[in-house]
């Protein structure tokens, strides 16, 4: 994939800003991430910045350090992208793996929709598979990654009515022709080179006794049908200082284990985590996670994690979105995201989508397939469908217009990030990492625990 500054493309204004360092300092209210969103979207919204099909990237000033991907003599930052408004399919974490920045979460959902959902999220275009032990979903998921390996998207949901699949098609012909793939493989081994299979491990699974580890993401490996995994992910921090520093050590180590020359394990991340457990990875010398994922929305941005993660080169990513719009959600907030929503004539949750994507977060949507509603909602949270669905119909227009249409402006931006109440995990009742008892009343949240 070709990679291009952003700096190509902005104007001499804008540019003065990024090189200047003018106005890019964090603010009690924005920080520095906001301050370039804010500044792409402004100057893709009035025209001065184009829209690219390259790779374009704003990145952060600190931890710079070399890339042999980018070429000689270049200097990459050690953080991860803040993309061009459009936001291309894929991000470059620390590490520089590519990460599809959107893909799809099985929290919560039935063991009996499982492999529907996943055939119907592959087929339209997305390669960013978000699973975990507790979600005890893999066997079924792991059918659908064979069919697809094996026989490609089109061999996938084949159940579907015409219309649905026609939706599918075509978000995954948008978000093909935002890719440019670099491999030289051809069929299952391209397949599965563009699969990013992300697995996270329980409190549970984790040990002070790395062989447990071990034992658990090679069960995990071979109850899928792969030979190595992209992520693998501490999925809370709820257990002890000693035993998340072990657990993690082994995973890197793991690193080091090769099954036909690939390392089995790819990148680490961790989920839910705070300043605490954050700080306590690099005082321990070990190297830093590639991903941190969040209960993370416009009704709680976890700032200060963030910030850090920002700093630290470690990309950040939004958790399934539930019960946002429930009994036990801000009613009020969601209301007012619901009439921007309406206004672009989008789902609350592809708005959630675009909104991450213009944070330059990754998200994780999530469906059941219970109704027709429910499948196409697989299909609009893909990355090609938050641009060529509205009112849930293919787009009659031009990409690029569909594309102008589906940006949320500055002011809608600022709407939005003015939502943050910093709303728990407690008051949701999310039980994503943990259990119902591990919940401590309605202020509690995983990321303050440790």
């Amino acid at each position: 994939m070709t990679i291009v500054h952003l700096t190509t493309f902005l104007p001499l204004s804008l540019l003065m800003v990024l090189q200047c360092g003018m106005s890019l300092s964090p603010s009690p209210e924005i920080g520095r991430r906001d301050v370039l969103a804010g500044a792409v979207a402004a100057a893709c919204v009035t025209g001065s910045l184009e829209p690219s099909n390259a790779y374009c990237s704003l990145y952060s000033s600190s931890n710079v350090i070399g890339n042999s991907d980018v070429g000689t003599g270049m200097q990459e930052p050690n953080i991860h992208t803040i993309q061009s408004i459009v936001n291309p399919p894929l991000i470059l974490d620390p590490t520089s793996l590519g990460i599809p920045r959107v893909g799809y979460s099985f929290y919560k959902t039935p063991k009996e929709m499982v492999e529907r959902c996943a055939a119907i999220a592959l087929r339209s275009g997305v390669t960013h598979l978000d699973l975990a032990t507790q979600y005890q979903s893999n066997a079924e998921i792991g059918k659908a990654i064979r069919t697809y390996l094996k026989d490609g998207r089109k061999k996938l949901a084949l159940e579907e009515n015409t219309e649905l699949l026609e939706l599918m098609d075509a978000s995954f012909r948008y978000q093909a022709s935002r890719t440019q793939s670099k491999s030289k493989k051809r069929g299952s081994e391209q397949r599965r080179e563009e699969l990013f299979i992300s697995h996270k491990l329980s409190n549970e699974e984790q040990s002070t006794n790395p062989e447990n580890i071990q034992k658990a993401v090679f069960e995990t490996m071979d109850t899928l049908g792969v030979d190595y995994l992209d992520m693998v992910s501490i999925h809370s921090p709820l257990t002890n200082s000693e035993t998340r520093l072990a657990t993690y050590q082994a995973l890197v180590n793991l690193q080091e284990i090769k099954r036909k020359s690939s390392p089995i394990i790819r990148s680490i991340g961790v989920c839910n985590y705070g300043l605490g457990p954050l700080k306590e990875i690099k005082s321990a010398g070990l190297p830093l996670p590639a991903v941190n994922q969040l209960e993370l929305s416009p009704f709680n941005g976890h700032r200060d994690v963030v910030e850090w993660c920002d700093q630290n080169g470690v990309s950040v990513s939004c958790a399934a979105w539930s019960r946002l719009s429930g009994k036990f959600g801000p009613s009020e907030q969601w209301n007012t995201l619901s009439r921007i929503a309406d206004q672009k004539g989008v789902t609350k949750a592809q708005l959630l989508v675009r909104w991450s994507l213009q944070k330059g977060y990754i998200c994780l949507p999530r469906s059941g397939i219970g109704s027709t509603a429910e499948r196409l909602a697989i299909v609009e949270n893909s990355y090609g469908g938050g641009v060529v669905i509205k009112n849930g119909k293919l787009t009659t227009t031009s990409d690029s217009v569909a594309e102008e249409s589906a940006i949320l402006t500055p002011e809608e931006m600022k709407i939005l990030d003015q939502l943050d109440v910093k709303y728990k995990a407690g008051k949701l009742g999310r039980t994503d990492g943990w259990n119902e008892s591990d919940i401590k009343g309605a202020n509690w949240d995983p990321t303050e625990v440790a």
